[in-house]
């Protein structure tokens, strides 16, 4: 868990970013209805929790800032014995203080009023707009009384501020107990991926292997995925976000599955490929060491002052020799890197941030040139090969998806693997397969 300083550090150092006087307003996410009247799994806004800790539906913290002082303001549901009953307990404003560190906390209903006082006179307005439409019409009626009673003394802010730029660079960065989260979340789910290699076998189906991870998950207090998880035998394989689950697994096919836990809020993201049977075939085993040959040499370029494009061009030049060398692709090395042949195999990115999102925030560009990576940044490197059943290369290859996915924490000299638990040379894969 965070302690609740570590959110109060992050609320200064995010005011710490902005102008002074100004009124910052996050709301939570909110409950979707799934049919009728059951809903979906609350999932909080990973904003509103990166800020809070706090993982109510309806919820909204004001931060101001003026003249060099600042204020966090709690607004979520009250006390309700009766909805409580049927719906589970609620925190309420009597205990927000004491249990999130902030510096006062109030109903909703007294949200409008709370936030018209404050914004009066204030120079801007921080929040995300488009993101909560029921947000938004509140701060623009707030913005329409404010400016329409100036014998009032109502002074409107004049500018609107996005608030995600600056949340999202300070999300970047993990710190500390962020880290130990994810270490984790990769420890429980290397152990799932263990699991279901080693309950794999022809004749079972795709979503069993489902549940054997998902089940590990619950069992180590990481209750839900952290997105769709896909378990894609055969040809399914090669459909990168597979999560039909349905098919039995065949003989002689490989299975490749992308799945990770999410761990009091932070995911962790692996992908592994292996034989159904346990064991590769020739022309499996070729495709296979093929891609973790691309991803050793993606992961060269992890170190402060690295990028992903320079690992992402590692792993095309491996990838890209290798298939030529195979006589999937004709011609030179370069002319084929040049007009991107390999992209027909290859078609996605070398991957991406990780941590309280699996896609998670970060800018990839900055002042026009690529993210330099630096320590404390979480990041996965996945490269694959994806040759379709009507793909124009020998029969031999046809119907093989292969991608190898491990997640990567930014170091002061490298890197560490935070996944590296999770079987992926083709010995060990054939060795823990055996002891099924």
């Amino acid at each position: 868990m965070i302690a609740i300083q570590e959110y109060a550090v992050r609320r200064q150092q995010l005011l710490a970013q902005l102008e002074d006087n100004v009124l910052c307003i996050v709301s939570a996410a909110r409950e979707v209805t799934r049919s009728r009247d059951t809903e979906f799994p609350f999932r909080q806004d990973s904003d509103f929790y990166y800020l809070t800790g706090f993982n109510e539906p309806d919820a909204v913290l004001v931060m101001e800032k003026s003249q060099g002082k600042s204020v966090s303001l709690l607004f979520c549901r009250e006390r309700d014995p009766h909805a409580e009953i049927w719906h589970g307990r609620r925190l309420g404003p009597e205990r927000a203080v004491a249990a999130l560190g902030v510096d006062a906390a109030f109903t909703l209903s007294q949200l409008e009023e709370e936030v018209l006082v404050r914004a009066n006179g204030k120079s801007r307005l921080v929040f995300a707009q488009g993101a909560d439409e029921a947000l938004d019409n509140m701060l623009f009626s707030t913005l329409a009384q404010l400016r329409s009673a100036p014998k009032k003394g109502y002074i409107a802010p004049k500018l609107m501020q996005d608030i995600r730029p600056a949340v999202h660079s300070l999300r970047h960065i993990k710190s500390a107990a962020e880290i130990q989260l994810m270490r984790r979340a990769a420890e429980i789910s290397c152990q799932a991926h263990i699991r279901a290699m080693q309950f794999c076998t022809p004749g079972r189906y795709e979503y069993q292997l489902e549940a054997e991870l998902h089940h590990e998950f619950a069992m180590q207090g990481a209750r839900y995925p952290a997105y769709g998880t896909i378990v894609g035998s055969g040809i399914n394989a090669c459909i990168l976000h597979y999560t039909e689950n349905q098919d039995e697994l065949q003989a002689g096919d490989l299975v490749l599955i992308d799945a990770g836990a999410e761990l009091c809020g932070y995911a962790a993201d692996i992908t592994r490929t292996f034989p159904v049977s346990g064991k590769f075939s020739p022309e499996q085993a070729l495709l296979y060491q093929l891609v973790l040959d691309a991803q050793l040499a993606a992961f060269q370029h992890i170190h402060p002052g690295g990028t992903l494009p320079q690992a992402m061009d590692a792993a095309v030049r491996v990838l890209t020799q290798g298939l030529i060398q195979l006589g999937i692709l004709q011609g030179e090395l370069e002319d084929n890197i040049q007009s991107q042949h390999y992209r027909d195999y290859f078609m996605h990115g070398i991957g991406h941030w990780l941590g309280l999102d699996v896609h998670d925030v970060g800018d990839y560009k900055r002042d026009g040139e690529d993210q330099p990576l630096v320590p404390g940044m979480v990041l996965t490197i996945e490269p694959g090969l994806y040759i379709s059943d009507m793909a124009e290369v020998e029969a031999k290859w046809r119907g093989i998806g292969i991608r190898i996915e491990d997640n990567l924490l930014v170091t002061a000299d490298g890197y560490e693997n935070l996944t590296a638990a999770c079987p992926k040379h083709i010995a060990d894969i054939e060795r823990l397969m055996a002891t099924r």
